[in-house]
């Protein structure tokens, strides 16, 4: 049992028993339909294509999701794009021009625009609080888009940023 990286080895040995015609088969007994990858690859290969386990890939991706949950700081950011005017996106990102830069792939013309950023020490907060601010004082709103000329978004955002004691940056 100490040979296995994963700390439940018997959980995860009970999971991967199948049922057959009312039999119950475990890892390892050739009528179990995941046994020939067991027999080539090993059980931790036999869990993985069972979906016990995260893949490889799927691992590195929840790590890197992790470590990104663990950054506060960040950015609040007013983005435009010319194809739909009168709205601005308010939204956060660990680094605003970043952010934008992820938009411009799924636009041909690559016209998003990175209006205005504020600096903060906790950007889902700051979120949070800024789309209740502007949702108080706007009517129309789309998920994180709004129905506001970027300029009025950020007279508002900034009288919010000065009030929190978060720096702004352009």
């Amino acid at each position: 049992m100490k040979h296995t990286k994963y700390p439940y080895k018997r959980y995860l040995e009970n999971k991967s028993r199948v049922t057959l015609d009312g039999k119950r088969y475990r890892l390892g007994n050739p009528s179990h339909p995941f046994n020939s990858i067991y027999k080539r690859f090993g059980m931790e290969a036999a869990f993985t294509v069972m979906g016990l386990v995260p893949s490889g890939l799927e691992q590195i991706k929840l790590t890197v999701n992790n470590l990104f949950a663990e950054v506060k700081r960040g950015h609040i950011y007013l983005m435009t794009n010319p194809a739909y005017p009168g709205w601005c996106k308010v939204g956060m990102a660990v680094d605003a021009e970043d952010r934008v830069n992820q938009f411009q792939t799924g636009s041909p013309f690559r016209d998003y625009k990175l209006f205005k950023f504020f600096e903060t020490d906790d950007r889902r907060g700051s979120e949070k609080k800024a789309h209740g601010i502007l949702e108080e004082k706007i009517d129309d709103r789309r998920g994180e888009w709004f129905h506001i000329n970027p300029e009025d978004a950020e007279k508002i955002l900034t009288e919010f940023f000065k009030k929190e004691g978060d720096e702004s940056e352009t």
